[in-house]
């Protein structure tokens, strides 16, 4: 499970990749993604950010959390009320 969070200087790059990581997660808040990911789909991910972002503007953090099938984050949520993520199959 890998926990992914940006911050994108140019809003029309902020959009290309918040519609990317739609694809390999669950969006949980404006600009933090989590994601259940084979290595292959995370490296998948990462190459596609990569080809997005600008390095000299743009920052994403790749956090592993560990495997997914052992964790069950616990999350403190203050404000907004929080729903985690529930586990479900996904058909591409």
């Amino acid at each position: 499970m890998y926990l992914v969070t940006y911050d994108i200087a140019d809003p029309k790059r902020w959009k290309y990749v918040f519609s990317t990581m739609k694809g390999y997660g669950r969006w949980l808040q404006l600009s933090v993604f989590q994601c259940r990911l084979t290595a292959r789909r995370r490296a998948e991910m990462a190459a596609r950010l990569e080809e997005l972002i600008k390095p000299s503007e743009d920052h994403v953090l790749i956090v592993d959390i560990g495997p997914a099938d052992r964790v069950s984050p616990k999350v403190e949520s203050l404000g907004k009320s929080y729903e985690p993520p529930t586990r479900r199959a996904v058909v591409i």
